[in-house]
């Protein structure tokens, strides 16, 4: 699950988006973030960031989409995965949310933008280019997601060819679409549960 997948599946909480947020900026152990700058809501969602990746890196669905990239991407094949299925998600948001897409992520970013003081600022400039560039809605579209394939290439310390991975999205589209859907209301209901079991 990559930005847009994560930040739906925290519900209309702000804290917890806020925390999913930066789930993959935070390391070590949750615990010794009590008396921190982050509220106990923020390190929920932190909790609830790495719950969604653990359930998804285990979901035998997930593999399928996995194993299909293996023997091109190796190890980087549930990056362009988690790529694809925010794509999926971003062009048929309308199926999940009673939102549409567009207001959907303003008002995550006027979220990002009220909450910026909790943002850390190696994340200032990521946080700039995905509110200018409207991250969320490019991900309709193969031309942002081959952006931000090629973005994450560039960051990646190895070469792993994922910036030219778009051509297996048109290639297998509908295997990648159809297990995007089987698996998408599994995982809605694992984050529901788990955020109930978390808030009082």
């Amino acid at each position: 699950m990559n930005f847009l997948a994560h930040i739906f599946l925290s519900g209309e909480n702000d804290d917890i988006k806020i925390g999913n947020f930066l789930g993959d900026f935070v390391k070590g152990r949750l615990n010794k973030l009590t008396n921190t700058q982050y509220s106990q809501g923020v390190v929920h969602g932190m909790a609830l960031h790495r719950e969604i990746d653990f359930f998804t890196d285990n979901h035998p669905i997930v593999r399928q989409s996995i194993d299909r990239l293996q023997p091109k991407y190796h190890k980087f094949s549930g990056i362009v995965v988690d790529m694809f299925y925010d794509h999926i998600l971003a062009k048929n948001f309308n199926q999940y949310s009673k939102v549409s897409l567009e207001k959907y992520a303003q008002n995550f970013y006027d979220l990002l933008e009220s909450r910026k003081s909790e943002i850390p600022e190696p994340m200032a400039r990521m946080v700039n280019s995905m509110v200018t560039r409207n991250w969320f809605l490019g991900y309709k579209n193969y031309e942002g997601i081959e952006w931000a394939l090629i973005g994450i290439s560039k960051r990646l310390s190895f070469e792993s060819g994922i910036e030219n991975a778009i051509e297996e999205l048109r290639k297998d589209y509908f295997l990648y679409e159809a297990e995007f859907h089987q698996f998408f209301p599994e995982i809605i209901q694992n984050s529901n549960n788990f955020c109930n079991n978390l808030l009082p």
